[in-house]
């Protein structure tokens, strides 16, 4: 093979190498892109949203500063705020509605919510939905009475405890070791736990940190939390299972209120600091 013959067939295999290169590339971009889902077939979920003009939010209509019934029958708290804004960007009307905690995976699947506020990363049916980045970590701790003589959990042996129904709190004391040692009963929400426990019906509380500060702030009487905790409570946004394209929009227009500063601001309303978690 003479030196021109050489030279072309080399030309002809760095031409094969290049094209090969290119095909590579566009092989690891293609399934690349599929393996995180940025080519996945929309699911609707957005769109509706979109279409009829308005996100149906459901909450804990009973769980202070998150979400609470105020004395016009109106739902307000952090909850609210932060979809209001949320909603405004998306250009779409926000509708709270109340929803009975031990049924909440109910209200998703009949479809009479769009998504759910609150929702423990802790709690068994949030297995069941598609959920959000978490956007606020609190203490389950113990609240009792200012004239209590229990000062830590080895003193709960034998008392009374109340949990809500459906919620984190009630996971976490079956999975405890004072599972055993304590008489608990079961409440539609914490601000019932909180009153059962005001009448004295109860010895301690078992509820989400920021209820119990709330409340405690709120008040006349005297109560205190003890220093010991049941672990940390997660909350986010639980979707839909399928609702993926609505979960991911509702965590950028998050991400975008917390590189803002507006959930802080709405944060600082309802709690004095800025407790938000969102990336």
């Amino acid at each position: 093979m003479n030196i021109k013959s050489k030279s072309a067939l080399i030309s002809l295999l760095k031409l094969l190498a290049e094209l090969i290169a290119v095909v590579m590339v566009l092989i690891v971009a293609f399934y690349g892109k599929g393996n995180t889902g940025n080519d996945r077939r929309s699911d609707g979920s957005l769109q509706k949203v979109l279409d009829a003009g308005q996100l149906v939010l459901g909450l804990d209509a009973n769980f202070p500063p998150l979400s609470f019934t105020d004395s016009t029958g109106e739902i307000v708290g952090f909850d609210p705020d932060m979809f209001r804004v949320l909603c405004n960007r998306l250009g779409v009307r926000l509708v709270t509605r109340p929803v009975h905690w031990g049924h909440k995976q109910d209200a998703l699947d009949e479809g009479t919510i769009d998504c759910i506020g609150s929702v423990s990363l802790q709690s068994p049916s949030a297995r069941g939905m598609a959920m959000s980045e978490v956007y606020i970590k609190e203490d389950l701790v113990f609240m009792v009475p200012g004239n209590s003589r229990i000062m830590s959990v080895r003193d709960l042996k034998g008392k009374r405890i109340g949990v809500q129904n459906g919620a984190s709190m009630q996971t976490a004391i079956n999975r405890s070791v004072i599972s055993k040692d304590v008489i608990f009963s079961v409440y539609d929400d914490n601000l019932e736990v909180l009153r059962q426990l005001k009448e004295g019906k109860l010895d301690a509380g078992l509820v989400d940190g920021t209820v119990a500060y709330y409340f405690m702030d709120a008040s006349p009487e005297r109560y205190f939390v003890l220093g010991d905790t049941l672990g940390e409570d997660e909350l986010a946004i639980g979707f839909r299972k399928g609702d993926i394209d609505l979960r991911d929009k509702v965590q950028e227009v998050l991400s975008g209120m917390r590189f803002d500063g507006t959930l802080a601001v709405i944060s600082k309303k309802w709690f004095g600091i800025d407790v938000t978690t969102i990336r």
